[in-house]
C-alpha cells in the first residue's frame, strides 16, 4: 500500500519527467568518467586493481547521486567522481606505493582520506564558510582548472600509449619502445570521436559514444590479431568486476570493517591531504553551484550543499567509493535535458548502480587508453585558453602571471598550495590597486565655499578674509595601512598653514588603525597650533560592518575634549566654523531676533497702504524647533516669511539622506518656489530653532497683487534675487568638487 501511494506522489511530481530524463543523461556522461577516474587512482597500485578501481568509481557514482542531492543545496547540481578528487588521489596513491606500502594498506588509506574529506567538507559547511566561494578571484579558478587539467593530461598520456604502470609522463614519451600500438589507435579514436561527436548529434553524450567506439576498436584490433581478446591478465582493458550483488555487499561490509580497524595515528597521518581534498571538492562544487545559478536564475545555499557533499563523500568512503564534487559537464547537461528538481540528482545515482547490475560484463571489456582518451579530453576543455590572451594586454598582464604562478605550483607542487598561492597575489594585486588610486578625492580652498547661511555684508567680508584658513579634503576608497602614507602626505602640509581641515569622508570605504593613527598625529599637529581637524558626513557603517564614528571616538581622534569634532553634513562643519570665526557665536538675527512685518527688509519702499493690506491678511505660525514648515511634494498653496528662528532648506535624496540648500533666517522667504510653479514643495523646511513665520495664501496674495503693485514688484524681487542666490552657491559648490 505505501509504494503505491509513494509512485502515486511520484506520478503527480510536475517536473519528474524532465528530472528523469536529466539524471539519465547525467548518468550517461558521469559514469564513464567515474570509471576513468576510479582507474586512474587504482592503477599505480599494480595488479588487477585497475578492475577495482572501475568499480569504485561507480560505487562512488552511486553513493554520490543517492546522497548529495537530498542533503545539498542546490535544485540542478549533479555529484559525482570528479578530475580534482582523481588528481589528488592518484598523486597520493603513487607517492604511497614509492614508499613501500602494499596496496591494500594504501587502498584503505585513501578510503579514510576520502572519509575525513567529507567530514571536514561537513565542518566548513556549519562553519558557513560556504560564502567565502564568491571572494575566490577569477584567475586563481582559472589557474586553478588549467592546472588540474593538465595533470590529468600528463598522467593519462602514459596509459594513452600502452606503457607499464607507473610510467612517469617524461619517461613514457622518452621510451617510444613501451608504445603499445593498439592503445595508441584505441585511444586516438576516442579522441576524435568526443571531438566529432557534439557537431553531429546531441541527442546521446559524445563520452558514451567515444566509449563504445573504442570498445568496438579493440574488438576490431583482437579479430586482427593486434590485440588480445581476453579480459584477465590483460593490462589494456579493465578486466572483470566483481561479480555478483552478494559479492559486492561482502566487499562493502568488509570495507567498513577494514576502516573502523584504522587507530587515531592513521588519522593524524592522513588528516592534511583529507584537508587538501576537501577544500579542493568544496571549490569544485560551489564554482559550479554558481555556474548552474546563473544560467538558470536560481539560487544555492552553499553551507547546505557542503553538508551534502560532506554526507555524500562519507557514504561513497564508506563503500569502497572515491569521492567526488559537484560535476560541470554531467550538471549542464542534466539542465539541458530539463532536470530542475533535486529527483534528478538522485536518478543520476539509481541509474549508475542499474548500469553497473547490468552492465557489468561489458564494462570489463573497457580498454584502459578509452578511459585515458577521454580524460585527457575532459583535462583539455578545463585549461582557460582564454586566458593566454591576457599576456598581449598591459592592464592584465600581472592576471595572466598569477594564473600562470597558480598552475606551476599545482604541476611541481599540490593544488591547496596553488589555491593558496593565487589567493595571496590576488590580495596582494588587490593592495597594489588600492595604494595606486588617490584616496583624496577633492581638495577645495576655503575662498571656493559659499555660505548657505544668510550673514550681514560686513560678515561676509570678514569671512573671505578668512577663507584661507579653511581646506576641505573629500577622501575615498581605502583608509588603511596600504594608503595611510598616501593620506599623511596629503595632510601634513596643511597641518601647520590652516586653521581648519575638514575632512569629509562620504565616500571612504573602510578604515583601519594605521590609518586612525595618521589621522591623530595630524590632530596634535593642528592642536599644537591652536586649529581644528572637522569630521562631516561620516558613513553610519561601512560594508565590513564597522561603525566608522564610533570606531574614531575609540581610537582617540574624536573626542569632545579636544580639538576634532564631527558634524553630520559639511554645510554644518561650515557654520560651526564661521560661528567660530564670528565671535563663537551666530549671528544674532537668525536666532533672537524679532521682525514686525513693516520691518522686514524685502517690503521696504512699499506704500504703507499695502503693508498694511498685507498685515491684515497673513498668518503668524509658530514652530518649534525639530519640526517642519512644510515637506517636500505636498502642495504648495502659500508663501512664508521667516519672522523670528533659524530654518533649513533640505532636499530630500535616497535612503533618507538630504542636500542642504541653504538655511535661513528672519526677514527670508521660504516656499518661494513651489508657490511660483503653482505646484508641490521640492524641498523639506525645518525649524533648527523654535520659529514664527508669516504665512500669505495664494488667494490672498492674487488680490493684493491686482491692488497694490509696489507689493507685487517687491515679492516677486526677493524671489528673483534669493532663486539666483541659490543657484550661484551651488554653481559654484558643483564647479569646486568637479574641478
Amino acid at each position: 500500500m505505501s509504494v503505491m501511494l509513494g509512485n502515486s506522489f511520484l506520478l503527480k511530481r510536475p517536473y519528474l519527467v524532465g528530472d528523469i530524463w536529466g539524471g539519465l543523461a547525467a548518468m550517461l556522461v558521469a559514469l564513464p568518467s567515474a570509471i576513468a577516474f576510479g582507474v586512474t587512482i587504482f592503477a599505480p597500485l599494480g595488479g588487477s586493481l585497475a578492475a577495482q578501481g572501475a568499480l569504485a568509481g561507480i560505487l562512488g557514482a552511486t553513493a554520490l547521486g543517492l546522497i548529495a542531492p537530498v542533503c545539498g543545496g542546490s535544485s540542478r547540481l549533479i555529484t559525482a567522481p570528479c578530475a580534482p578528487a582523481a588528481a589528488v588521489l592518484s598523486a597520493l596513491a603513487i607517492g604511497f606505493t614509492q614508499q613501500g606500502m602494499p596496496a591494500e594498506t594504501t587502498l584503505l588509506f585513501l578510503g579514510l582520506i576520502g572519509l575525513l574529506a567529507g567530514a571536514i567538507q561537513i565542518g566548513l559547511g556549519l562553519a558557513g564558510i560556504g560564502q567565502l566561494i564568491k571572494f575566490i578571484p577569477y584567475p586563481v579558478v582559472s589557474g586553478y582548472l588549467s592546472g588540474v587539467g593538465l595533470i590529468i593530461i600528463g598522467s593519462q598520456i602514459p596509459k594513452w600509449l600502452g606503457t607499464p604502470t607507473g610510467t612517469s609522463f617524461l619517461g613514457a614519451l622518452g621510451s617510444p619502445t613501451l608504445w603499445q600500438l593498439p592503445s595508441i589507435v584505441v585511444g586516438t579514436i576516442v579522441i576524435l570521436t568526443m571531438l566529432v561527436t557534439p557537431r553531429l548529434t546531441k541527442a546521446v553524450p559524445a563520452a558514451i559514444l567515444a566509449l563504445l567506439a573504442g570498445i568496438g576498436t579493440y574488438l576490431l584490433l583482437g579479430l586482427f590479431d593486434v590485440a588480445p581478446l581476453q579480459t584477465s591478465d590483460n593490462p589494456l582493458l579493465i578486466g572483470a568486476l566483481a561479480g555478483d550483488e552478494g559479492s559486492l555487499g561482502d566487499s562493502i561490509a568488509q570495507h567498513v570493517q577494514a576502516l573502523q580497524g584504522l587507530g587515531f595515528d592513521i588519522v593524524i597521518t592522513v588528516f592534511v591531504p583529507a584537508l587538501t581534498l576537501a577544500v579542493l571538492l568544496s571549490i569544485d562544487t560551489l564554482k559550479t553551484c554558481l555556474v548552474i545559478d546563473a544560467m538558470t536564475k536560481s539560487h544555492h545555499d552553499s553551507n547546505r550543499e557542503l553538508l551534502g557533499q560532506g554526507l555524500g563523500n562519507i557514504a561513497s568512503s564508506l563503500v569502497g567509493g572515491i569521492p567526488g564534487a559537484g560535476t560541470m559537464g554531467a550538471s549542464l547537461i542534466n539542465v539541458s535535458s530539463g532536470g530542475t528538481t533535486k529527483f534528478a540528482g538522485l536518478m543520476t545515482g539509481i541509474f549508475s548502480l542499474a548500469a553497473f547490475l547490468l552492465l557489468a560484463p561489458l564494462i570489463a571489456w573497457v580498454p584502459v587508453a578509452a578511459l585515458a582518451a577521454i580524460l585527457i579530453v575532459i583535462g583539455t576543455r578545463m585549461i582557460d585558453s582564454h586566458s593566454l590572451a591576457f599576456f598581449f594586454s598591459p592592464t592584465t598582464r600581472v592576471d595572466f602571471f598569477v594564473i600562470l604562478s597558480v598552475i606551476l605550483v599545482a604541476i611541481f607542487g599540490n593544488l591547496i598550495a596553488a589555491s593558496g598561492v593565487g589567493v595571496a597575489l590576488a590580495i596582494l594585486l588587490f593592495i597594489r590597486e588600492q595604494t595606486r588610486s588617490s584616496v583624496v578625492r577633492t581638495r577645495i580652498e576655503g575662498s571656493e565655499i559659499l555660505t548657505k547661511r544668510a550673514h550681514t555684508p560686513e560678515d561676509i567680508e570678514r569671512l573671505e578674509r578668512e577663507g584661507s584658513a579653511v581646506v576641505v579634503f573629500e577622501l575615498q576608497g581605502s583608509l588603511f595601512f596600504g594608503t595611510a602614507n598616501q593620506l599623511q602626505t596629503a595632510l601634513e602640509p596643511e597641518a601647520d598653514k590652516r586653521k581648519y581641515i575638514i575632512l569629509n569622508m562620504r565616500r571612504v570605504q573602510s578604515l583601519d588603525v594605521t590609518a586612525t593613527h595618521v589621522l591623530e598625529q595630524i590632530k596634535d599637529r593642528l592642536e599644537e597650533n591652536n586649529a581644528y581637524l572637522v569630521f562631516c558626513d561620516i558613513p553610519k557603517g561601512l560594508p565590513s560592518g564597522l561603525k566608522m564614528k564610533r570606531f574614531l571616538k575609540e581610537t582617540g581622534v574624536v573626542r569632545p575634549t579636544n580639538k576634532a569634532f564631527a558634524f553630520r553634513q559639511v554645510d554644518e562643519a561650515i557654520e560651526w566654523l564661521e560661528a567660530q570665526e564670528l565671535n563663537g557665536v551666530l549671528p544674532a538675527p537668525a536666532d533672537a531676533e524679532q521682525l514686525n512685518l513693516h520691518a522686514i527688509p524685502l517690503l521696504i519702499g512699499c506704500s504703507k497702504e499695502a503693508v498694511a493690506a498685507l498685515e491684515a491678511v497673513v498668518e503668524l505660525r509658530t514652530v518649534k524647533a525639530g519640526k517642519r514648515i512644510f515637506k517636500a511634494g505636498t502642495e504648495c498653496n502659500e508663501l512664508f516669511v521667516i519672522r523670528r528662528g533659524t530654518v533649513k532648506l533640505m532636499v530630500p535624496l535616497r535612503k533618507k539622506d538630504s542636500y542642504h540648500l541653504a538655511t535661513c533666517g528672519p526677514g527670508d522667504l521660504i516656499g518661494d518656489m513651489g508657490f511660483i510653479e503653482s505646484g508641490s514643495h521640492a524641498v523639506d523646511a525645518l525649524a533648527i530653532t523654535d520659529c514664527e513665520v508669516f504665512m500669505l495664501s495664494r488667494e490672498n496674495f492674487e488680490m493684493l497683487a491686482l491692488m497694490h503693485d509696489d507689493l507685487l514688484f517687491a515679492i516677486f524681487g526677493n524671489i528673483a534675487r534669493t532663486l539666483s542666490t541659490r543657484l550661484h552657491v551651488t554653481i559654484t559648490e558643483l564647479q569646486a568638487l568637479r574641478g
